[in-house]
């Protein structure tokens, strides 16, 4: 083996070895980037009495946003998937992500892994099956039928899509001996982890929507960084039990991310074409 290659698999066997401390780490900075990506989002793409940008323009920048953060998610679950070829740097890939799985579970002790074990249930497809019935009932029963129909097709097309991108790729789960106790099926994407992104994602979505404009300006952030923090907790927490490889997990947010901006994306789009028009005078 290559001395740089040897170097590399250490570096990642060290990096799997203070996986809590990574994940605690990747949390912080996801949180820091959210809350600044949500204070432009408002400050840019919300008109005010006192902007000087027109209607159009507020139009223009929040295409332009939504654009270019469904292509980056895209541009990265791309990346994934090449670890799947058939190339060396492929084999190189793949053997590193069992090298950092193996390092990670070696690394955490037993309440970690059994905290994140109970975690991981919070996206199994029970859970999010009786979650999406319960909430787009409770949504109907308050009124909001076009808004539980959203929260449906956003966690119900999550599912499909992720079924059909795991037959497409067919990659198997990590190597260890509880392996087909803890999962099976096909590995890529993370059905968990763009579960969980979309599924608790849009609950805050939801929320805000439901909300009055005073208290939605009030709870519309913690909401976004307490459904963030949930949805990398659970899918780190594939990673924390040897479910999935980290880029498995990394993709699942990546497809996740995409569908769900897709989804917001529609529904608002759908709640302004549906807004009663003033009659003509």
């Amino acid at each position: 083996m290559p001395a740089d290659s040897a170097a590399l698999t250490a570096w990642v066997e060290a990096l799997g070895a203070q996986a809590l401390l990574l994940y605690f780490g990747l949390l912080l900075a996801l949180l820091v980037l959210v809350s600044i990506g949500w204070a432009l989002a408002r400050r840019y793409s919300v008109p005010t009495e006192t902007s000087h940008l027109s209607p159009g323009a507020f139009l223009l920048i929040r295409l332009v946003l939504g654009f270019v953060f469904v292509v980056g998610a895209a541009a990265v679950f791309a990346e994934m998937a090449e670890v799947l070829g058939d190339s060396d740097d492929a084999r190189r890939a793949g053997e590193l992500d069992q090298v950092f799985s193996n390092a990670v579970r070696r690394g955490i002790g037993l309440h970690t892994f059994q905290f994140f074990s109970a975690v991981t249930h919070l996206a199994d497809t029970a859970t999010l099956t009786a979650f999406c019935a319960l909430g787009a009932a409770l949504l109907v029963y308050l009124g909001r039928k076009w808004l539980a129909l959203a929260f449906v097709a956003a966690i119900g097309g999550n599912a499909i899509l992720n079924t059909a991108l795991k037959a497409i790729f067919e990659r198997a789960r990590p190597l260890h001996d509880q392996a087909e106790e803890i999962a099976r099926g096909f590995s890529f994407p993370s059905g968990h982890s763009s579960g969980s992104v979309v599924a608790y994602g849009m609950t805050a979505y939801v929320l805000i929507r439901c909300l009055s404009p005073v208290q939605a300006a009030r709870w519309a952030w913690p909401l976004v960084l307490l459904a963030t923090s949930l949805a990398f907790t659970i899918g780190c927490s594939r990673v924390f039990i040897q479910a999935h490889f980290a880029t498995d997990v990394l993709a699942g947010f990546a497809s996740g991310s995409s569908w769900l901006a897709v989804c917001i994306g529609s529904a608002h789009w759908l709640r302004r074409y549906r807004r009663p028009r003033p009659a003509a005078t």
